[in-house]
């Protein structure tokens, strides 16, 4: 899913890792692969958010699920592999003051 600006700040405040540009060479390819997602790069791979939904709810929650490891020490080369949930769940919730 892509994610709003909101979402991506939510995001990348509760996970070390950076946003893929959307002008990125490698974004259509990883569209095609997976679909259209946000996609965000971190020093083990490319990962995801997956929303956690409940129904009737707008989702308060989303889970990092893992798709590509790096394969070459110098983080260029990603293999794929299965879309694997890491257990980092992403709190989506506003702030009250």
């Amino acid at each position: 899913m892509k994610l709003n600006e909101a979402q991506i700040s939510k995001t990348l405040a509760q996970f070390r890792a950076q946003v893929l540009a959307e002008d990125h060479p490698a974004v259509a390819q990883f569209c095609e692969m997976f679909g259209h997602h946000t996609f965000f790069l971190d020093d083990r791979g490319l990962h995801v958010l997956e929303l956690l939904e409940v129904p009737g709810m707008e989702a308060q929650e989303g889970e990092i699920v893992s798709l590509a490891d790096w394969s070459d020490a110098d983080f260029r080369k990603l293999t794929t592999h299965q879309p694997e949930p890491t257990g980092v769940v992403i709190s989506l919730k506003e702030v009250q003051h």
